[in-house]
């Protein structure tokens, strides 16, 4: 009978796991509401990164609707959001060649003007900036590795900083047992497929009335180039190639800040193609006469991927559990087609605030906020939601080209009645790892070898992303059964985590004669997107944390 674990324990108002905009947004709202009542309120934010920022991967145009709402005097207080969209283009590419979307044709919400260009990382930072000099105390370097829950089974809180366990699972010499923080409630705000609220999200059965949840993958690189093909405030998006029409994705580009270029590919995870490679796909795509001419000339700076959620209003969650709620991410609150979600996500975790705080006021802890459901339906963000709730659903039935267009009509017609669609509300049939094809039914793409100039290979990449993670430790990536990827996977699918990770994790590989395939994990490589999570067709592979501070270090992403 393993011995059981007797922690120290800290005691705050509100513990929320994740210091992304929802996290940070909920923390700033909690002291603000709490100054303006002339009360006290204690919170804490945890972060698994390194520093806040370090594993917040974004575009990013970002709309500054909730920033504006939380602190209407963001740019006199110097938020990092210096570059204004001064132009829209959209794209349909093919081959060589590109047909220009005239943006009238959009509905207003698509277009980009009033947003800016900028780091969502780096707006992190300044958000914790912000947070801490209003009383919250955020702890960068620890990991939420667990729950804690009350004798009446409601959320009490998380365990934090587990250290020096080594891969056997023996105890090394800095080895500390963590700590718990309890919250009156407690928000996770974990981003995208985050551990612990897939434990929640099964535990109280909070997506029994939700439609399945859609996922795409994001790759993205940060350029600085010469002056001459730089165009601050330019917003380029496109469709089409490298991508056939059965697969759906688009890409962006941005230009801002110090001659930053901002390109990035995003492929939907319901793509049936096992042998499809997003990453390649994207390093192909940097080559197209559309993409190339705004890299000439340029270094590339960054590099990270992260996985996107994109099921849209019909996949939210129930946002409440006994003891706590899901924000940001970690419900799914992006809006596919504009490709803009953490607007969204500032704003739920403002609600949750205002829910827990009002909650606590009436002398109330642990027990289920279930207003945040309502706050939610009541609030813009339910209805931005829903004007584009048929986007995705259309695209993954009807395919780019015809999905695309019917989706634009569907999203006219909400924006001018008033979210009234002649289709209704379309769903989501089946989970992305469900929807991948059986290898014999598709031939193996070959892709270009990288140039070294606009193409890169994915270890050169993960270089710049400045992962790293304690290597002595337990794999924080686990196959459920350490069979199936061989017996399975391999002669069923051809193996598709060797090509939907973008970080070079995961690898077959054979002996001198091409025989007795055996499968790798180079978890150390983890940029933390969480593609294997949901992409595995056999859902065998599961991500948790690995020790806090482990992962990407993104600048300026």
């Amino acid at each position: 009978m393993a011995e059981e674990i007797i922690r120290e324990s800290m005691e705050y108002d509100v513990v929320i796991v994740g210091a992304g905009p929802a996290g940070l947004g909920a923390a700033i709202r909690l002291k603000q509401l709490a100054e303006k009542a002339g009360s006290e309120i204690t919170v804490a934010v945890i972060e698994k990164g390194s520093e806040v920022g370090a594993h917040i991967l974004s575009g990013a145009v970002m709309d500054p609707k909730a920033l504006s709402e939380l602190i209407p005097d963001w740019k006199e207080q110097g938020a990092p959001l210096e570059t204004p969209v001064t132009k829209d283009k959209f794209l349909i590419l093919g081959e060589q060649g590109e047909v220009s979307l005239p943006m009238f044709a959009m509905p207003p919400f698509m277009h980009n003007h009033g947003c800016y260009i900028g780091s969502l990382g780096n707006l992190c930072r300044w958000l914790a900036g912000v947070a801490e000099g209003m009383g919250v105390e955020i702890y960068p370097g620890f990991a939420a590795s667990d729950l804690v829950y009350r004798e009446d089974g409601s959320v009490k809180g998380v365990v934090v900083g587990v250290v020096g366990i080594a891969k056997d699972g023996s105890h090394k010499g800095d080895y500390q047992d963590g700590m718990e923080l309890h919250g009156k409630y407690v928000f996770i705000g974990e981003g995208v497929r985050g551990s612990l609220a897939k434990i929640l999200q099964a535990k109280f059965d909070l997506c029994k009335d939700a439609d399945p949840q859609k996922y795409g993958i994001g790759i993205k690189e940060l350029w600085q180039v010469p002056d001459e093909n730089f165009k601050p405030g330019l917003a380029q998006h496109s469709t089409g190639w490298p991508l056939d029409n059965e697969t759906g994705g688009g890409s962006f580009l941005y230009h801002f800040g110090d001659n930053y270029v901002s390109v990035g590919y995003v492929v939907h995870l319901n793509y049936k193609n096992p042998f499809l490679s997003p990453f390649d796909e994207f390093q192909r795509f940097k080559h197209h006469p559309s993409v190339r001419p705004h890299l000439e000339g340029g270094k590339r700076i960054a590099y990270g991927a992260r996985a996107i959620i994109e099921g849209g209003v019909q996949s939210v969650p129930k946002l409440s559990f006994p003891g706590g709620v899901l924000i940001g991410d970690s419900a799914g609150f992006v809006n596919v087609p504009r490709i803009k979600g953490s607007h969204n996500a500032m704003k739920v975790g403002m609600l949750a605030a205002e829910t827990a705080f009002a909650a606590l006021a009436q002398g109330r802890e642990g027990d289920e906020l279930v207003e945040l459901n309502q706050a939610y339906k009541d609030s813009w963000v339910y209805k931005e939601l829903r004007k584009v709730r048929n986007a995705k659903p259309m695209l993954s039935k009807f395919g780019t080209l015809l999905g695309g267009a019917l989706g634009m009509f569907d999203m006219w017609c909400t924006h001018l009645l008033g979210g009234f669609s002649f289709f209704g509300t379309l769903h989501h049939a089946k989970s992305d790892s469900a929807s991948t094809g059986l290898a014999k039914d598709y031939t193996p793409i070959v892709y270009p070898r990288p140039d070294g100039v606009f193409s890169f290979d994915k270890l050169s990449s993960v270089f710049l992303s400045a992962t790293n993670h304690e290597e002595d430790q337990p794999a924080h990536l686990k196959l459920k059964d350490p069979k199936v990827p061989i017996e399975v996977n391999l002669p069923k699918y051809g193996e598709p985590a060797r090509l939907y990770c973008p970080a070079g994790v995961y690898e077959v590989l054979y002996d001198e004669k091409g025989a007795n395939p055996r499968f790798q994990i180079n978890a150390q490589n983890c940029v933390h997107c969480k593609t294997c999570d949901i992409k595995d067709p056999s859902q065998n592979i599961v991500w948790t944390t690995p020790e806090g501070g482990g992962g990407p270090n993104y600048p300026n992403m």
